[in-house]
């Protein structure tokens, strides 16, 4: 049905057979709508062209979606395609996120390499839970992945507290590019602290400070923000430097916010007076604003789907496809059924593992609360609503979702608060207006599930094939 070229224009090698763009008007119409997903920061409130076209909400919005869609794609590749069905999707996030967020925290990662670190730890993470599809399938899969749902958060909230915070949120580092060299280089002593002045919003500032060799207690460095406060040792954006007997002998500082900041040396106990350091200060570039880390997000999400697109048109692929549809006959073919699930569920879980590590570092921040069951069971609903087995469908399933979330619902939540109490004056109003979002939630998905069990993608492929062989579309 997706391959179907325009009335009038035919293929004349296999090399155009294969293409996904079938025409030059369908790729011309894909380039202008990433080009037009570039160009929505540019009329934010916070751009650099100073546009102000639309507000800050919209962008940080397509960007969620856009997180969202790429976990929803992975989901896609084991549910739509593979006929696999999983309940624990928002506890394998869980595992990207805190992993990126650990090795970005404690081991000093940058987020260019805890992105594919965490995202293969997630994807082992996948085979383990993956490993009861040998024996069982349909329901019964169901709640064995419903077991990652129990298990990784409790793994996360209890044996891994001093490294996650358990209950409490986790900070998480914003991701930068450099620093590169240093623009400023002087001497620190103990009489007079260094003062400079930082605040660039994508070239930030990160300092330096390098202790000589001491024979007894190395002094210890404080770094003053510009509220006053003296930055903690396990602030998420300071590292320490240790010689081989454990004296911190430097660290390293992003000084991501606007003001002035202060270097000062203080002497340990029993330490000595006259203290030495080197202060060096270099620039990065930084992702912490909302529109750097949309451009970091969007692209990439193109990107994975574009890749989970050319995937299913693999061996690897047509085997998903095949044990999905009948998984006895794809045996008899000469398929391995065991081995094409677990790959299945590995390409899932690192779909779910890059979506969990761009969700903790667009926060900045992690909670357990983030990736509850309803977490999952929301994915799950957005992938049916979207469309099961269709590229689009994740993009179309998260962007309904969002939608109804954060537009349908608050519009028509008001009118249903009022009316509601009349129709049902035997209820509680509290309990009433506490169920509205549910309600609506539920009905649109029985409303996808009676009117378009296959979903918003299936009806938009029908549409692109009913315009493209006009007049005779019927």
């Amino acid at each position: 049905m997706t391959n179907l070229n325009p009335a009038g224009v035919f293929d004349t090698s296999y090399a155009q057979d294969l293409r996904i763009d079938r025409s030059p008007r369908d790729k011309l119409w894909k380039n202008l709508a990433f080009i037009a997903l570039l160009l929505l920061p540019m009329l934010s409130h916070s751009s650099p062209l100073g546009l102000a076209w639309i507000s800050d909400q919209y962008v940080s919005l397509v960007a969620r979606v856009a997180i969202f869609v790429i976990a929803v794609q992975g989901l896609n590749l084991l549910v739509g395609y593979t006929g696999q069905m999983s309940l624990g999707h928002g506890a394998f996030m869980a595992v990207g996120a805190y992993g990126s967020a650990i090795l970005a925290r404690e081991l000093g990662f940058s987020f260019w390499l805890a992105l594919p670190v965490s995202a293969l730890l997630t994807g082992a993470v996948g085979l383990v839970f993956g490993l009861p599809s040998l024996r069982v399938k349909g329901f019964y899969l169901a709640m064995a992945t419903l077991a990652a749902q129990f298990i990784i958060p409790w793994v996360l909230r209890y044996p891994m507290e001093d490294l996650t915070g358990g209950t409490r949120p986790l900070s998480v580092p914003a991701p930068i590019i450099g620093p590169f060299g240093a623009y400023a280089e002087e001497a620190l002593g103990t009489d007079i602290p260094l003062e400079f002045a930082a605040g660039d919003t994508y070239f930030v500032d990160v300092i330096f400070v390098d202790l000589p060799a001491y024979t007894g207690e190395a002094p210890r460095i404080e770094i003053i923000n510009p509220r006053g406060d003296v930055v903690p040792y396990g602030d998420v954006n300071l590292s320490l430097r240790y010689d081989g007997y454990g004296q911190v002998q430097g660290l390293s500082y992003i000084a991501s916010k606007h003001g002035t900041y202060r270097v000062m040396l203080g002497a340990a106990e029993g330490g000595a007076e006259d203290l030495q350091a080197v202060v060096r200060i270099g620039k990065a570039l930084s992702f912490a604003s909302d529109i750097a880390m949309y451009y970091l997000i969007v692209p990439l999400s193109v990107l994975l789907m574009f890749v989970a697109r050319n995937i299913i048109r693999t061996r690897t692929g047509r085997a998903f496809i095949s044990v999905r549809d009948n998984d006895l006959a794809a045996e008899l073919l000469g398929i391995n059924v065991f081995a094409t699930k677990l790959r299945a569920f590995f390409l899932s879980s690192v779909y779910a593992g890059i979506a969990g590590c761009l969700l903790a570092f667009e926060r900045n921040s992690l909670a357990l609360q983030m990736f509850e069951l309803d977490v999952s069971i929301e994915m799950l609903a957005m992938l049916i609503i979207g469309g099961a087995g269709f590229p689009l469908g994740a993009m179309f399933g998260v962007a309904f979702i969002r939608l109804l979330q954060e537009a349908i619902i608050p519009t028509l939540r008001p009118l249903l608060s009022d009316w509601l109490p009349q129709l049902f004056p035997f209820i509680d109003v509290v309990n009433i207006t506490s169920a509205i979002n549910p309600i609506l939630f539920g009905g649109a998905l029985i409303l996808f599930l009676v009117l378009e069990p296959r979903g918003i993608a299936h009806r938009w492929e029908i549409s692109k094939v009913a315009w493209k062989i006009r007049p005779y579309s019927y």
